[in-house]
Order: structure tokens, then sequence, then C-alpha cells
């Protein structure tokens, strides 16, 4: 570890917790000069209200708050942000003080005197480690899902023109929504925009709405206190709090509950919140994406979306384009999930044939990189010889790619019921502005859609 404050690129906040003022003053003094937002208390129980209020990175605790023991508000503190990285400061320094600080939840422990030097490196070290512990958790999450870098890789100009709209909005700061068919990639461009933008290096949150109903919903997202509803035995931060100063990225904001829906229009208009079951008010910093695959504004008319809410969100707007239309691109990604698939099952020979090219080619691709992701793993793990054709990529030695005038399967071409059925409901899907609405198209539950759209791998 070198002497550069690195961690001071991105924002960051700090507490001082310090009976002292001088001690208060001096620390912030050096720390406002690494970049970091400051506030100054001089009780535990300030300190205790202070994280109530607002998302803190690193706290410097003094070991004595006058009478008060300012270790024994150790483990609260940690309560209330599990995150947070405590250091004390003490100028009563002991091997037996510094191994209880620790046992309680300190990450590290500076005596008094102390040089400005001393305390820079000392925060560094921990925004270090917290930097890294999110990386490691959002690398694990990128493993997970089903997007993949080889989508910013084109030689298409459709795609290529998008990328270009795509990077001025992320040198903004503004809330961006991303529209497009389902698999077409729009919560891996979300990391690309948090990634090509100025919030690059701070945490980035994803909440899952459809997973999500009633107060639950508004939990993940606001966070809430113990006992706020059945089921609710500790408290619990949520998404805002956990996305603070980076990104929070609402994937399928269409699903959201009302409730929700109105507290996040109150949190896009002056960045305020409060947790389920309190009353207290709460800021927080972040930038906001949010994703879906609905009309929102044919959701609005039907009264199932706040309009107001619409027009926070609709700020900048990015269709992603569907795979139909960067066909230059279909080669180039089943060339990208072939080579990671194959290494993956010890298949290294593996190629497409002439006929399967022509294939990818002719088909529709209703589900979009992820319909394709899937083809190609399928052959990979079941094809018999190192020669893929059409067959084990689904696509019935070039039947199921039979296009009609519009780009899309043919009625009464040589295929399955199966084909025709998958392909019908993808499109019906795209066009809807919601799933029931599809499911009414379709003439079956909404339960029955959710399956076949899991059967036929369109989710």
């Amino acid at each position: 570890m070198t002497g550069t404050f690195v961690a001071c690129q991105a924002p960051w906040s700090a507490l001082i917790v310090d009976d002292d003022a001088g001690v208060r003053q001096s620390l912030r003094l050096c720390l406002e000069a690494a970049g970091a937002r400051v506030l100054g208390v001089a009780t535990g129980q300030a300190a205790l209200e202070a994280l109530e209020r607002a998302h803190f990175d690193v706290v410097f605790l003094d070991l004595w708050l006058g009478a008060e023991a300012g270790i024994e508000v150790l483990p609260e503190m940690l309560q209330r942000q599990t995150d947070l990285g405590v250091i004390v400061v003490t100028a009563f320094a002991s091997i037996e003080s510094a191994v209880d600080a620790v046992k309680r939840g300190a990450v590290d422990y500076i005596p008094k005197p102390f040089t400005p030097d001393q305390i820079r490196l000392t925060a560094n070290r921990v925004l270090e480690a917290q930097r890294l512990r999110r990386r490691l958790t959002e690398l694990q999450d990128a493993l997970d899902e089903t997007g993949e870098p080889a989508l910013f890789d084109t030689r298409s100009q459709t795609f290529r023109q998008f990328l270009h709209t795509a990077g001025r909005a992320a040198a903004s700061d503004a809330v961006v929504l991303l529209r497009g068919e389902s698999g077409t990639g729009k919560n891996l461009l979300a990391r690309w925009l948090r990634a090509n933008g100025p919030r690059a290096t701070a945490p980035f949150a994803t909440v899952n709405c459809p997973a999500l109903a009633g107060e639950l919903m508004t939990s993940a997202l606001f966070g809430h206190r113990k006992g706020a509803f059945t089921g609710a035995v500790a408290d619990v931060a949520g998404k805002v709090q956990e996305a603070e100063g980076g990104t929070l990225f609402l994937d399928e904001v269409g699903d959201l509950s009302a409730d929700a829906q109105a507290r996040l229009l109150r949190f896009l208009n002056d960045r305020t919140y409060e947790r389920l079951g309190e009353a207290r008010e709460r800021q927080a910093d972040v930038r906001v994406i949010a994703a879906t695959n609905r009309a929102l504004d044919a959701e609005v008319q039907s009264g199932r979306f706040r309009e107001d809410l619409f027009y926070r969100l609709n700020v900048i707007t990015l269709t992603v384009p569907p795979l139909r239309e960067r066909a230059e691109d279909i080669r180039l990604l089943a060339d990208y999930y072939l080579e990671r698939f194959g290494r993956k099952q010890g298949r290294h020979d593996l190629r497409f044939s002439p006929e399967a090219d022509r294939a990818m080619q002719a088909h529709a691709w209703p589900g979009n990189l992820r319909e394709l992701r899937n083809a190609v793993e399928r052959a990979v793990i079941l094809a018999p010889g190192p020669q893929l054709t059409p067959a084990d990529l689904g696509l019935a030695n070039g039947a199921h790619s039979t296009p009609s005038a519009d780009g899309g399967v043919r009625v009464g071409a040589p295929i399955s019921l199966d084909l025709l059925e998958r392909e019908h409901i993808a499109r019906v899907v795209a066009q809807a502005p919601s799933l029931e609405a599809a499911a009414r198209t379709l003439d079956i539950d909404a339960t029955t859609l959710q399956r076949k759209r899991k059967r036929y791998g369109l989710v």
C-alpha cells in the first residue's frame, strides 16, 4: 500500500465521533482534503442518529467520549449499517483495548496523537477493502447473469450507433430508462452504463422487481425496521442504501407495486425516503437506471403505472435493438458462446457447419441473446460430433428458421407445433403492454404463460 489516496477518486463519506472539538476539526480538515463528505458528532447517541439519517463509509470512533465508552456503541453502529468501516481512535492505546475493539467489529485502531498521513492511509485501506468486496460480489453476480461482454463487440452499424448514444447517456448522471424485448441484454447494458459513467467505481445494486410483491418490494428498495410487517424479524437497509454513491438498477420496473411506485417517485424528486415502519427521513445519493420490456406508456393509459413516475423515469430512453436488427453480430456472438461453453465442457474442437451458419442467420431469434446463448450451450453439451448442425442448435435443419414476410416463422412451414407455439408466444409477449395482456390475447392464464415462457427459454 502506497501513500497515494486512491479511494478519493469516488465520493465517500466519513463520520467522526469524538468529544474533543479540536480533534473533530483536525480530522475533518484531513478527510475533506482527501475528498470525503464529513460529519462530526460528540456522543454515541448522536452517532447512532446520524447513521439513521444518512449512509457513511468510514467512522472514526474515539474510545472514550467523556465518561461514555465509545466502544460500547460500536456493535449498535454496525447494526445500523453493516458495511461500515469503523476505525477506533484513542489516547489510551493498549494491546487489550485494540483486541477488544476488533472483537466488537472495528477494522483498524489508531493511537493519539496521529498524523494526517496516518488518518488518510488508514481510511484508504478501509475504503479499498470495501471496494474489493463489492467488486467480488459484482463479479459473482455477473457470472450468474445471462448477459455477456460480447454484447458490445459489434459489426452492426445499427448497434454501433446505439452504443454511441448510450455512451453519451452514460457520461451523464441522469435517470436512464432501458426499453427492449426480453433477452436483449438490458441488465448487462445497465452495468455498461455504470462502467462508462462518473460512478464507475461506486456500488451497483439491482432490484429484480418481478420477483417481489407488496411490502417485500418496498422493503427491498428502501428497507424496513424490525416488526414493520409479518416476517420482519430484523432491520433491513434496502437497495437504495446499498447503492449509496453509486447506481441503483431497477430491472423490469413496470412490475413495481403501487406503493413502491409512489415511494420511488418521491425518491426521484428529492432523493429522500423512509424505511417501512419508521417515520425518519433519509437521504441517498444514487443514480437510477430502470429497464422494462413493457410498453410503459400503455401501462400508464391503463392505470397500472403512474404517469408522473413514467415521466421521471423517461428522462433518457434507450431502446436496445433486438438481435434480428443486428444480424451481422449473430455469428460473432455464436462464436463467443461456442468458445466459452466449449472451454467449460472440455470440447475445444467444436465448430459450426455451413448449414448451421445459414440456419442461424435465417432464424428470427425472438428470444434474442438469451435464446442464442441457450441454443449454443445446449449444442455444446449434447452434440455427438465436433461439427454442430442446425438440429444440434434446435433449428431442425433450417425448418425452424423458415421466415415469413415479417421475419418470423411461417405458418404452414414443416415445423413442429412446439416451435410454432414458441414463436407465437414470443411475438405476442413482445408486443403486449404486460404479461397479463399477453395472456389474455393467448387465451390462457398468466401462470400458464409464465410456465410456457420458461419451457421455451423466453425468460
